[in-house]
């Protein structure tokens, strides 16, 4: 692989007076696919974000390399130039700049999208260019599942490196808690894989440090059994009563379930002037036989709709695509808070529900505005499972209960972005002013509250929140396996400050 490298570094080298840039280069030194923004491949590959804030900023082309050897040809030639860049898994990252470019070469992993099985131990190698509707299609009828997050279109690399929050993280913990092994392509241009003998500081920093360290082009993923699963949706009109019982149902059920095969998202929309105000929940079971009462505190506040059947998983997957808001820009944010007691329970969610909806009062004549909070229980086991299967950046104890909320508003018009900007930050922040109030006053425990990287706003200080020796440490394997900055300083938001999902 030296002597590889070395030959094109020498090629670039000759070339390089008269085409500097990494696109022009690529073509004239190798068959790697190189698309212009004239080419219909360009177009789509552009299109295919979930924020069209993200659409907007143009690549000077898209790479589409098919295996590591040429990621590392493409990191050899970016080596000798300045361009910033990007590398893209499924786009659904919001944040402008993450996956996506302006003027600089954009590197599409679409085409890294092996899925090899053994169907014996259940052990499969897959390409970031896979997505959750497709894998799950891959594995259909196999017996085998992989522990994914809960929209289809949702991008492995992003979602692995992020931590990734599962309907069957009770069990598996994070998705990234089942990776045995990655390859990956280096700052330095070379291939190296990383487990937890070989690398084994790399392994534990790519669990939830994001791609700040590297192009992950396979993961090595631990598959679990599964039949035919229980899930859908249930939809309720808002009213004040329909809230308050909503809102005890979420948290009495991390309390009262023991099952973790069950999984719960309780989430609110808001659209125009009101036209959309409701509640719309997932629920999920990983089995065919539903123990009585699991999902009754939901089920009992009166759906106005109820999809709830028994499915693959792969046909969960493909069908819940549809609450990707298109032809939108999307920002994202999130919080962490402990779970409250019963007896605080409906001080602390009536709370932040209130605030949620004084600040999304402020936007309902933003043109498109769909604003969504969704609270996602995060229960001890979660912590327990992840911590019995590996080491993580993450590193969350099972001290007590948590609730991840996920902030979302979606509109049309970039004029409204610096507003809505500055809206996210008031409705996250918000959150955490109140949460920090608590905890001194004593109503929410003082336990460790780290920010769910696959949710966070490019605002928001991710390793700041994680424990400080798990920040030291994972600068200090930046520093090893890129001591010249090369992704911190050429990607993203161009520092350690907050890693940058694909």
């Amino acid at each position: 692989m030296i002597s590889t490298r070395r030959a094109i570094a020498s090629v670039i080298l000759l070339l390089g007076l008269a085409r500097a840039d990494t696109c022009s280069t690529i073509e004239d030194i190798s068959n790697i696919e190189v698309t212009r923004p004239i080419q219909l491949s360009y177009i789509n590959e552009q299109i295919d974000y979930w924020s069209t804030s993200c659409t907007a900023l143009k690549p000077s082309c898209i790479l589409f390399p098919k295996n590591a050897v040429e990621v590392a040809t493409i990191v050899s030639v970016l080596n000798n130039n300045t361009e910033n860049f990007a590398i893209k898994s499924g786009g659904h990252n919001p944040n402008n700049y993450w996956s996506s470019v302006k003027d600089g070469p954009l590197i599409s992993t679409q085409k890294l999208q092996q899925v090899i099985l053994d169907k014996e131990t259940g052990i499969a190698r897959v390409g970031p260019g896979q997505r959750l509707d497709s894998i799950s299609a891959e594995l259909e009828g196999t017996g085998w599942t992989f522990v994914g997050g809960r929209i289809g279109n949702t991008g492995v690399g992003g979602l692995v490196l992020g931590g990734g929050l599962s309907y069957m993280s009770a069990q598996y913990g994070w998705s990234a808690s089942s990776v045995l092994e990655y390859e990956i392509v280096l700052a330095n241009g070379t291939i190296a894989t990383v487990s937890a003998t070989q690398n084994a500081d790399l392994f534990k920093a790519l669990k939830g440090g994001g791609n700040n360290f590297g192009i992950v082009t396979t993961y090595v993923l631990q598959l679990y059994r599964q039949g035919d699963v229980y899930g859908g949706n249930l939809v309720f009109l808002r009213t004040p009563k329909v809230d308050a019982k909503l809102l005890k149902a979420v948290r009495d059920f991390t309390d009262y379930n023991e099952d973790d095969k069950a999984a719960v998202i309780v989430t609110a929309e808001r659209g125009n002037i009101d036209l959309i105000d409701t509640w719309i929940l997932f629920l999920f079971y990983d089995g065919v036989d539903v123990p009585e009462g699991t999902f009754k505190n939901f089920t009992d506040v009166g759906p106005l709709l109820n999809t709830l059947k028994v499915q693959t998983y792969a046909h969960l997957m493909g069908g819940s695509n549809w609450v990707i808001v298109k032809g939108s820009i999307v920002t994202i944010g999130t919080e962490t808070i402990p779970m409250p007691s019963a007896e605080n329970g409906e001080k602390v969610m009536e709370s932040i529900h209130a605030h949620w909806r004084n600040v999304t009062d402020t936007t309902l004549l933003v043109p498109g505005i769909i604003a969504s909070v969704a609270y996602q229980p995060f229960p001890k086991r979660i912590a327990q499972a992840a911590r019995e299967r590996s080491v993580d950046l993450i590193d969350c104890d099972d001290e007590a209960h948590r609730m991840i909320i996920e902030l979302n508003y979606s509109f049309l018009l970039p004029s409204y972005y610096d507003k809505m900007d500055k809206t996210l930050q008031e409705t996250y922040g918000g959150v955490r002013e109140r949460v920090l109030g608590w905890q001194k006053d004593g109503t929410l425990p003082d336990i460790y509250l780290p920010v769910f990287m696959n949710y966070g706003f490019y605002q928001q200080d991710y390793f700041a929140r994680l424990r400080p020796e798990n920040r030291a440490f994972a600068k200090s394997v930046s520093e090893s396996v890129d001591p010249k900055g090369f992704f911190r300083t050429r990607t993203g938001a161009g520092s350690l400050d907050f890693a940058r999902p694909l």
